[in-house]
């Protein structure tokens, strides 16, 4: 990434990663990633908003080389987590005067994470304002968005959010502003799906605490800079409404010897024709960010599994749990599956389902292959999942 001025006296310093393909050793990353950080100079005093991971510390050194920064006066930590603070350290070696910015939760966990001194954190305040001459720094506590300690920085003079992770994307462009909207939306809301989905009710509260500023540009930690910040203002307001599920089914599934394909291959068909959008996913194959993705918006999360030493597949149970620990909207869950000579792949899967709250259809698990009244049952579960989507879907 070349350095790039966003407005006056205000840069883009940060790293571009395009080969990198999973994060957190978890998420993958099908289009790569950025590290953001930005370089604010007032008349008086200097400030980088956040680093870049430890990775690319040489490419965000590079760059405050080519602006001729010679001095830094403070270093913001808008969150702990090292894709944005790793660098830190090596930052505040090369300007050891620069103090760091933050809050006291922040502080704390970057002196676990990084053993940076705690002589060099100036511990800021909820609203607080700093000015650098000509440009204010105000911070907002902005907490569980998606950690504890989050904030962000509004500079009001130029009307910019700086906003960490908080509408973020995993996406390397070269583009500075997000121009290719289809690309950029759906890479926002699958970094929504695989990290912002379970803080939801935080993301609500935070949305409220920023309505009274006059935004014009969004620059967050990761991905595209918004300088059309209604499209992912409006965006996350809609992802993150309880209300706002849509008439849509999700189906995960693994298939040993063709009898869960079966079983959801007719249910997949009775959905359709009751009007339902369904999107199978068959976990041996799945990108697991494509499934989060789909989750944001459906209501309905159908498990299908066969029984492996009386239980679930094993990826059929991972994926459960990371749908339970995702927490998306889901209104319905159900269970279908088959298994040879016992199974209590149903308990096991209601447990793991459980934190979805959300409430659980009559499964359909067969013995063998399925016969005639099995694939009625299964009807009958899409004539229930249509017939409870009219309540609460959105479209």
């Amino acid at each position: 990434m070349a350095v790039r001025e966003i407005k006056k006296d205000i840069y883009a310093v940060g790293a571009l990663d395009w080969e990198r393909r999973l994060f957190d050793e978890l998420i993958p990353l099908p289009d790569g990633t950025s590290y953001n950080a930005y370089l604010v100079k007032g008349s008086e005093k200097t400030v980088l908003l956040d680093t870049v991971d430890p990775t690319k510390g040489q490419e965000l050194r590079d760059h405050l080389r080519a602006l001729n920064v010679d001095k830094i006066d403070y270093i913001v930590a808008h969150h702990g987590e090292q894709d944005h603070s790793g660098t830190i350290p090596e930052i505040l070696e090369l300007y050891p005067e620069a103090m760091v910015l933050t809050n006291e939760k922040c502080s704390v966990i970057l002196q676990d994470l990084l053993h940076i001194p705690a002589a060099k954190f100036r511990v800021v305040q909820d609203e607080e304002t700093i000015s650098l001459g000509g440009k204010t720094l105000k911070f907002i506590f902005t907490p569980w968005v998606h950690w504890p300690e989050t904030i962000v920085t509004y500079l009001p003079e130029d009307k910019i959010l700086f906003s960490c992770d908080f509408f973020s994307s995993h996406l390397a462009a070269g583009e500075l502003f997000a121009r290719n909207q289809s690309n950029t939306y759906s890479a926002a809301k699958r970094f929504f799906s695989e990290i912002m989905m379970p803080f939801r009710a935080a993301i609500r509260n935070n949305l409220k605490r920023l309505e009274n500023l006059e935004i014009e540009m969004i620059a967050p930690s990761h991905g595209p800079v918004y300088d059309n910040p209604a499209i992912i203002l409006d965006a996350y307001r809609e992802w993150s409404d309880e209300a706002g599920v849509k008439n849509e089914a999700v189906i995960i599934y693994v298939s040993m010897h063709g009898s869960t394909e079966k079983m959801v291959r007719v249910l997949t068909e009775a959905l359709i024709k009751r009007g339902v959008s369904v999107k199978p996913f068959r976990l041996t194959v799945t990108d697991t960010g494509e499934l989060a993705a789909a989750l944001v918006d459906a209501a309905t999360l159908v498990v299908a599994s066969p029984a492996v030493l009386g239980g679930p597949h094993p990826q059929v149970a991972y994926a459960a749990m990371l749908a339970a620990a995702l927490r998306p909207r889901v209104k319905f869950a159900a269970i279908i599956g088959s298994y040879g000579w016992g199974s209590k792949m149903v308990e096991q899967l209601g447990g793991l389902l459980g934190a979805l709250k959300a409430e659980l259809l009559e499964p359909v698990v067969v013995k063998g292959y399925p016969r005639e009244e099995h694939l009625a049952a299964l009807d009958e579960l899409a004539a229930q999942i249509a017939q409870r989507h009219k309540s609460f879907v959105t479209q």
